[in-house]
């Protein structure tokens, strides 16, 4: 029996239908489901890349724009001119200026180098000495023995006086000898006798005082010898102050060494030191005053013996050989002396001490030669009677400009452009 489906039986069946389609048709649908997902996250993925990475490469673009245009700036920007301020060396023919705008260094001042007139007196400084004709040395003339000694340092002594006894078998040998010259008898020359007999007796005499005159023993000491013996006093040659005694009691002495040295202040020397440029004021035979710091209320009198013939290159300086009288021996060796020698004026070239710089043991002055070009000269110096201003031995010229302040602050530049630390 063929059963008949309703109207609510064949809608259900058509939507079963459906359905039964729908099934068949999932797998499609949700492979094009799955395309189109793809292709949306792809999408997605590419908007979201690009909305990140669009400002970074904004900057870049704007920073590469920007490096681009400040290289390109910096290229296209001529570089700057060198400043007309900035200090320069100049070298040629050994010598060196540097270059540098004076108008520029804030409290500079130039100056010239001054000719002052100078006085008929020359000052200068001293040091008392022994003179050297006035200074006396025992030595030892045989090999021997210091048996006695009567003096010590700094006794005064007079001359022929006892100083040392010294044993010696030269002195008794010579001593022999001429003993026995003197005792033999002199031989009448007659027919027979060999031809100069006398003579040869008269010699050996000769031969054996003139040996003990080398011995040290004065022609009083030979007539009175009796008797040969090997011990001997020494006496002082000159009357004064044992200044060295190197002698001591039973010590072994040689030919040359030497004992005693003795002196006399009576007379002294003082070594003044001159400058060169103070020479040709100076001669043999001008008086002198000289005082010292331990007797400042008293005046020594003296003349210029002798002038160097020898100038210290260094300093330029030579001495003079002053004889000074000393009464009461009150000048003592390696004293300080001020000296006033009375000559004629002169001159000297006078500089401030402000416009020098001490670098390196020496000093230096800094002497415009253009209008911005200086030369740092070497210049030596002397003390003078004048504060702020110091007398030029050497180096520089009378006329010539010198920086006078600021000369520290040049001499900075002057070694930087050297290489050199300040």
């Amino acid at each position: 029996m063929r059963r008949t489906t309703g109207p609510h039986e064949s809608c259900n069946v058509r939507t079963a239908y459906l359905h039964a389609d729908d099934q068949f048709l999932v797998p499609e649908l949700a492979l094009e489901k799955q395309l189109e997902a793809r292709v949306r996250m792809k999408t997605a993925v590419k908007t979201l890349s690009f909305s990140l990475l669009a400002p970074a490469l904004l900057l870049s673009l704007l920073g590469g724009c920007d490096s681009s245009t400040v290289r390109r700036a910096a290229v296209e920007t001529p570089s700057a001119a060198p400043s007309p301020h900035m200090p320069q060396l100049v070298s040629q023919g050994g010598q060196e200026w540097l270059v540098v705008d004076l108008s520029q260094i804030e409290g500079l001042s130039i100056g010239s180098v001054e000719v002052v007139p100078l006085p008929g007196i020359l000052d200068a400084v001293g040091q008392v000495n022994f003179d050297d004709r006035l200074v006396s040395t025992i030595i030892s003339r045989v090999t021997g023995r210091l048996e006695d000694i009567r003096v010590s340092q700094w006794d005064t002594v007079r001359a022929g006086e006892n100083i040392l006894s010294l044993y010696s078998p030269d002195f008794m040998t010579a001593e022999a000898e001429y003993l026995e010259a003197i005792s033999s008898p002199p031989r009448i020359i007659g027919p027979g006798m060999p031809a100069g007999t006398y003579e040869m007796t008269a010699d050996l005499k000769a031969a054996a005082i003139k040996k003990l005159e080398l011995l040290g023993l004065e022609p009083a000491d030979i007539a009175a010898i009796k008797q040969a013996t090997p011990s001997r006093w020494m006496r002082a040659p000159i009357s004064g102050i044992v200044v060295t005694k190197l002698a001591l009691r039973g010590a072994q002495v040689n030919p040359g060494d030497q004992l005693f040295s003795l002196a006399t202040l009576q007379r002294v020397w003082i070594n003044v030191d001159i400058y060169e440029d103070d020479l040709s004021r100076v001669h043999t035979g001008q008086s002198l005053e000289a005082v010292t710091l331990a007797y400042p209320d008293e005046t020594f009198k003296g003349v210029v013996n002798r002038i160097s013939p020898n100038l210290d290159p260094n300093v330029h300086r030579l001495q003079l050989l002053c004889q000074i009288q000393n009464p009461g021996e009150k000048l003592k060796p390696q004293m300080l002396a001020r000296v006033r020698i009375v000559t004629r004026p002169g001159a000297a070239l006078v500089v401030p001490q402000t416009a020098l710089v001490f670098d390196g043991n020496v000093y230096y002055a800094f002497v415009q030669t253009g209008v911005h070009t200086v030369e740092r000269r070497s210049v030596q110096i002397a003390t003078w009677n004048e504060d702020g201003y110091a007398r030029v031995v050497s180096g520089l010229k009378a006329g010539e400009r010198v920086i006078t302040r600021k000369s520290l602050q040049l001499n900075a530049l002057w070694r930087e452009v050297h290489g050199e630390s300040s």
